[in-house]
């Protein structure tokens, strides 16, 4: 199966631009920088078939409406609610596991291709965490492509995917996958930026 199946934690994503935004455009960018959904989406898929895709993250009430959007694009979307649950991340990293082992069991025979974003490789000593199952999900036929900030990424996932399928720095995509809101009232004054088109022929 040349399908794609998207796993996306949100919430690693969405922190690790916003240190990334502080080295490139500045301090005031920390609280201004926003994930550009579409772009990012597309950027997982490249152009190919989407077999599923779920996107997980951690957020208050109020930045609901933000998700509307890849909702709309077709993505299965479960929020957490910040302070609702004691290990409210862990409870992210379950869901989107959950998923996997599933679509593993359930495309036994016909594997797909996992994109995974996230730069989160925690729990691999102990045989769990998004790397354990994307290893397992490799040794039955399941092509691998992880996308991450680089500084981010955990290092042995990001050489482990290098090696075995591919590694998709966003880094390289960082206009594109990001843009910056018009600062808060009362906020130095800074200026907005938005995203600038996606050129899929960088993607690797």
């Amino acid at each position: 199966m040349e399908n794609v199946f998207i796993y996306w934690d949100n919430s690693n994503i969405f922190i690790s631009a916003q240190q990334v935004a502080i080295e490139r455009e500045g301090e005031t960018a920390r609280y201004r920088t926003r994930i550009h959904f579409h772009n990012l989406l597309e950027l997982a898929h490249g152009g190919r078939e989407i077999e599923r895709a779920l996107a997980v993250g951690s957020v208050p009430p109020e930045l609901r409406y933000v998700w509307n959007r890849l909702a709309n694009a077709g993505v299965t979307v479960q929020l957490l609610e910040r302070g609702a649950m004691q290990g409210g991340e862990q409870g992210v990293d379950q869901t989107l596991q959950t998923a996997m082992l599933r679509d593993g069991f359930r495309y036994n025979g016909d594997p797909g291709i996992v994109v995974m974003l996230t730069g989160d490789g925690a729990g691999y000593e102990d045989g769990v965490g998004f790397h354990a199952d994307m290893e397992l999900m490799h040794e039955r036929g399941w092509r691998i492509e992880v996308l991450s900030w680089r500084r981010s990424c955990n290092r042995r996932m990001r050489e482990w995917a290098e090696e075995n399928g591919k590694f998709i720095a966003l880094d390289d995509f960082y206009d594109s996958v990001t843009f910056l809101e018009p600062p808060a009232p009362g906020r130095p004054i800074a200026d907005s930026r938005d995203p600038v088109p996606l050129d899929l022929t960088r993607r690797p």
